[in-house]
């Protein structure tokens, strides 16, 4: 899953393969065309709020694709992708986060004749220069082009066997980026587990200190109401960050992160600030709904995945993929959920203090600078304590 982006965003990286990332300060028309070297043939990919139309420059074909109805969205925050695909003959045109759930214009080039095959490959092997229409602004270029679903589960190599690969609900570990492959070794092993031999019913305590008034983490989510709505209280839009070790130079937070969710409790609909992450659930489920982009609108947006991951399972986030996401754990559940992050900064971002964008209940952006409820070592003596002492 690694992403490369090019410092020239009017050009692939790769001739004939990518994706181009824009956004378009107006509902007007917008054009973008992919030509080849001399400009004699290309693709010209003209999005209207109505529906996306391409067109084969050279004899001004129309590649239809019959079940696109809608193109430019009037939703603030939305931006866009086309994709190129040589090797499979294929073009995607998107909203949003690049994946496959995303996409809002396909056409396949399908044809029994070898040659035609040939002439076809050839044609979109020769797209290389990207000339835009004067209201877009370019995003970055990727190089690889969208292919396929994209896996949530992450596997360890020891694990993850012939049909978990396709299934298309798994990546090796080995497939993520090299900083998401070094943030997963980092909580991935065997040992790094929640009720250890020191303190075999650590979770059964914490939902013991949730439970009962009085105890800590009672208490602290019952502050905690007003923390992304303060003149609204919402004891269910809360959980507990508990943080392991001193914020990093590398990292945009305290790089591991506890995160304790009552049952029926839930995250604002937020995005991560380009971070990278690895995520592993502790004890418990925990419900992930993604959404396509972040928006002071994001009550018109549905999600365009939803996924539960259940204890053990790990997942992540790129700078530029599952970043924008609701957590929950669903009302009916039975138990807390308890995951960790741990977290990278994004060696692109030149953004001088990390925050979070929420979405809080009247519908506006919102800052947020992730804090902690308590560091780790403290807060497992505490808990500890209040097991020990349940009776008395």
């Amino acid at each position: 899953m690694t992403i490369n982006t090019e410092m020239n965003k009017n050009k692939l990286i790769i001739k004939g393969q990518g994706v181009f990332q824009f956004t378009n300060n107006y509902l007007d028309p917008c054009i973008i065309t992919f030509y080849n070297e001399n400009k004699t043939d290309g693709l010209k990919f003209q999005f209207t709020p109505l529906h996306i139309i391409v067109i084969r420059i050279i004899n001004s074909t129309i590649l239809i694709d019959p079940n696109n109805v809608n193109g430019l969205s009037n939703i603030s925050g939305a931006y866009y992708w086309i994709s190129i695909d040589s090797k499979n003959q294929r073009i995607y045109a998107g909203i949003g986060e690049t994946r496959i759930e995303n996409v809002l214009y396909q056409y396949q080039w399908k044809s029994e004749d070898d040659n035609i095959k040939k002439d076809n490959k050839l044609f979109l092997e020769s797209l290389y220069n990207i000339d835009i229409f004067s209201s877009i602004i370019p995003i970055s270029v990727l190089r690889y082009p969208i292919t396929k679903n994209v896996p949530m589960y992450v596997l360890d190599k020891d694990i993850i066997s012939i049909d978990d690969v396709a299934s298309g609900l798994y990546i090796p570990n080995s497939n993520l980026d090299s900083i998401n492959k070094k943030l997963y070794d980092c909580i991935s092993g065997k040992k790094f587990v929640l009720d250890d031999d020191n303190f075999p019913d650590f979770s059964k305590a914490i939902e013991y200190s949730i439970k009962t008034p009085g105890l800590w983490c009672h208490d602290k989510l019952a502050q905690k109401a007003t923390r992304f709505n303060k003149d609204n209280p919402n004891l269910l839009e809360t959980y507990l960050r508990i943080t392991l070790g001193q914020n990093n130079a590398d990292s945009p937070d305290i790089p591991y992160v506890i995160e304790i969710w009552p049952v029926g409790h839930y995250s604002p609909i937020h995005s991560h600030g380009g971070a990278y992450s690895i995520i592993r659930v502790l004890h418990g489920s925990i419900n992930v709904s993604l959404f396509p982009f972040l928006s002071d609108k994001n009550c018109e947006l549905e999600p365009c995945k939803t996924i539960d991951f259940n204890k053990d399972d790990i997942t992540w986030i790129s700078p530029s993929l599952n970043q924008i996401h609701q957590v929950r754990n669903l009302k009916d559940n039975c138990e807390i959920s308890i995951t960790i992050q741990i977290y990278m900064n994004n060696l692109e971002n030149k953004s001088e203090n990390y925050h979070i964008d929420y979405i809080d209940s009247l519908g506006n952006i919102q800052k947020y600078e992730p804090d902690s409820d308590m560091d780790f070592v403290n807060f497992k003596k505490l808990i500890k304590y209040e097991w020990l002492n349940k009776n008395k």
